[in-house]
């Protein structure tokens, strides 16, 4: 009989412990960043059996007042709703016309513009919105620097203040300087988002721009506490991961560091999204579980 109770006991234990490493594998499971995409809402089905949980889209093909009526906007609303993945975000959120450094900026017109974007976004579902908008930040040959700061400082502070009103968040997109003139780095960008000063303003880490700028992932360490966002390529040709054999694993060990968990997005040049796809996002997992899943 006490053998009997001592095996019970054993078998109970073996048990526990089973329960408990496959509990710590779902834990770790969990805090490996999930994988998303930059592409057309049309892709949507396939993007979905390949693999990929989360879409991001354009401001510009969704919800624009310049280029999307109200006829269409509703029409994108029904489509979003019918998704098989989650329309996560929307990018190029201010149109190179609407300037929000230089002398001929309109502070009024933004203002105006994006609060109907943010309106369209709350109407959507989508709470998130990535800003980068090369053309409308690019400072003017011959505009001082400082200056163009300032006033960019100053009109996302409303900005952000607006996007509080309809719950969104924007995170600020570093450019590569063969894109932009303005916050072409991470730690410029974060330079800039810690002024603003404000919850709904935070920060997108783009490791393609970083690639291209020789920055590395100390930047993404000194940002803690402000990164919200994650998009790669690889730097050649701004292919999907996989084509050049880029290892991301160095940005991918820093956004763990300062523990950032949340979406990993690929947004690149392909050739065709349906033949390279499935093989861009293996390539991913495998590197992004590399490093979250790995315990030292």
């Amino acid at each position: 009989m006490c053998t009997f109770k001592f095996m019970n006991r054993i078998l109970y234990t073996c048990v526990l412990v089973v329960a408990a490493l496959s509990a710590a594998k779902s834990q770790k499971k969990i805090n490996s960043p999930e994988i998303g995409i930059v592409q057309s809402i049309e892709h949507d089905s396939l993007l979905h059996a390949f693999g990929y949980r989360y879409l991001v889209e354009s401001v510009g093909r969704m919800v624009s007042p310049k280029s999307v009526s109200e006829e269409q906007f509703q029409n994108n609303v029904q489509r979003i709703k019918d998704m098989s993945i989650p329309m996560y975000a929307l990018n190029i959120f201010i149109p190179g016309e609407l300037k929000v450094v230089g002398p001929d900026v309109n502070e009024a017109a933004i203002l105006q513009y994006v609060e109907v974007v943010f309106q369209r976004c709350k109407k959507a579902g989508v709470n998130r919105i990535i800003w980068g908008s090369g053309g409308s930040r690019r400072v003017p040959e011959g505009f001082d620097p400082a200056r163009a700061k300032e006033q960019f400082i100053g009109v996302a502070k409303k900005i952000a203040a607006l996007a509080e009103r309809y719950n969104i968040m924007l995170a600020l997109e570093n450019l590569n300087s063969t894109e932009t003139n303005f916050i072409n780095t991470v730690a410029e960008a974060a330079d800039v988002v810690k002024k603003v000063d404000h919850k709904n303003m935070r920060l997108c880490v783009d490791i393609y721009h970083m690639l291209k700028d020789g920055e590395g992932p100390a930047s993404i360490e000194k940002a803690k506490g402000f990164v919200v966002y994650c998009e790669v390529a690889e730097k050649e040709g701004r292919t999907p991961p996989g084509v050049q054999g880029d290892d991301f694993r160095p940005y991918f060990a820093a956004l763990k560091k300062v523990g950032y968990h949340d979406k990993i997005v690929i947004e690149c040049r392909w050739e065709n999204v349906a033949t390279q796809g499935q093989a861009a996002i293996q390539n991913l997992r495998k590197q992004i579980d590399d490093v979250y899943l790995n315990a030292n």
